[in-house]
């Protein structure tokens, strides 16, 4: 993600003087119901696991979930690029391409 659109979530944020309402438990819990909303876009869709003809409403929960991590990453002072980073880091260790191509299993049954 570029830096002008994390600014522009922020400055969206800061002209409605909402800061003061985003501490990270809140920003947390925020995170988690709008990923919820994302989760609902499949309830009932049976085998339909893509769910093309919802792709709007996919859209919009995705981005309602992406501009609270932004908030989020700003309310703890981390760099979005940094920690997603250091996190590919750590999963390359803990899921090494020659244990875990094509395997679902979890890191500590590879």
């Amino acid at each position: 993600m570029d830096a002008e659109t994390i600014q522009m979530v922020i400055d969206f944020r800061d002209a409605r003087d909402w800061a003061q309402f985003h501490n990270p438990k809140d920003l947390a819990i925020s995170i988690s119901l709008e990923a919820a909303e994302l989760l609902e876009v499949f309830q009932w869709s049976g085998t339909d696991c893509k769910c093309f003809d919802k792709i709007e409403r996919i859209k919009e929960e995705l981005a309602d979930v992406l501009n609270y991590c932004i908030l989020m990453a700003d309310a703890c002072n981390l760099d979005m690029n940094e920690i997603i980073r250091e996190k590919v880091i750590k999963n390359n260790e803990k899921y090494p391409v020659n244990k875990a191509k094509g395997i679902s299993d979890k890191y500590n049954e590879l």
